[in-house]
């Protein structure tokens, strides 16, 4: 912080973390890097994996790679700063490194409320309109419905970004969290926040409330397709291509919905940084096991892919 006529303007901010108990930082540092290393692995896993088999380019799996993409961005955007502060004493960010965090965090939550809106979308053409799919469900319309989610989170994230980082911090420059989040830096301006809060308030429940509805709407036509249905093998097999789906919405709304409505208290403060251990941590981790150990397909390409690179080992041994 440097003076600046009798007051005091921030330059830098100060990471609290999870917690202020210094004899935890190292088992804390080795339980967040095994996370982040197991999202790495598995959404990396997930690219490549729909990359290299062919049977796996469709439009349902073009979304999935789309949120296997987001998912590695947002857990890398706050890990590593927060495993280098486990093992420093001084768990400082700058100022415009705190404004490149925050806006990131802000677009990527925004960027995959909509995918998985769009994932929703596809499985309604899917299941309800499946002599059209291809049709609607093309190319140009598939490269739209992904492009628009990453348009509109970093519009809307800039915007909130702005927002927030146009106010002073006078007061302290300790950021009560793991990174660089909205809440905890409003209670450090010394200046009015009521633009802001209002701001960030009509876009936490627009965007949850929008994206949820596309997906709500989707899942109630795909229920009264799927009980018109006179098989009892279709209904499965429609029900297990929602099925991985309908978990990560469940996992990623059941955790944002509680904490992105509530105004900033220091109560609402602590609770959130336990809030978005799941979401930041938890979550991106969890998706790729959902579609993986839930999904036929993926499963069949997993072996077909580590059978040809076995065959293509054995025939360079041999020649």
């Amino acid at each position: 912080m440097k003076s600046q006529n009798n007051s005091t303007t921030v330059t830098g901010f100060i990471l609290l973390g999870l917690t202020d108990r210094p004899e935890i930082q190292h088992i804390l540092f080795v339980v967040f890097l095994g996370l982040y290393l197991l999202t790495l692995l598995g959404n990396l896993g997930m690219i490549m994996l729909i990359k290299l088999e062919s049977r796996l380019h469709t439009p349902m799996y073009f979304f999935l790679t789309n949120l296997a993409f987001v998912d590695l961005c947002y857990s890398s955007n706050a890990t590593p700063q927060m495993l280098a502060n486990f093992l420093s004493e001084k768990k400082v960010i700058s100022f415009a490194g705190c404004f490149v965090q925050c806006y990131i965090f802000i677009a990527l939550l925004l960027t995959e409320f909509y995918i998985l809106a769009a994932m929703a979308y596809d499985r309604y053409v899917a299941i309800c309109n499946p002599l059209h799919y291809s049709v609607k469900m093309s190319r140009r319309v598939c490269i739209c419905l992904a492009t628009f989610p990453y348009v509109y989170g970093f519009s809307d994230g800039l915007f909130q970004s702005i927002l927030t980082f146009r106010l002073s911090f006078c007061r302290s420059n300790v950021i009560n969290h793991f990174y660089c989040a909205d809440p905890p830096l409003i209670k450090l301006s010394c200046s009015d926040t009521y633009v802001k809060e209002y701001a960030m308030f009509i876009s936490a429940t627009f965007n949850l409330s929008n994206s949820l509805a596309i997906i709500l709407i989707s899942y109630v036509f795909i229920l009264a397709a799927i009980f018109r249905m006179h098989y009892t093998e279709g209904r499965w097999k429609a029900f297990s291509t929602c099925g991985s789906h309908i978990m990560a919405v469940t996992l990623f709304y059941g955790t944002l919905f509680y904490t992105c409505v509530r105004p900033p208290t220091d109560k609402s403060v602590e609770e959130s940084k336990i809030i978005a251990v799941f979401y930041t941590f938890v979550n991106p981790m969890l998706n790729p096991l959902i579609y993986s150990l839930r999904n036929r397909d993926v499963k069949a390409a997993l072996r077909n892919v580590l059978r040809r690179n076995l065959l293509k080992k054995m025939v360079s041994d041999i020649s």
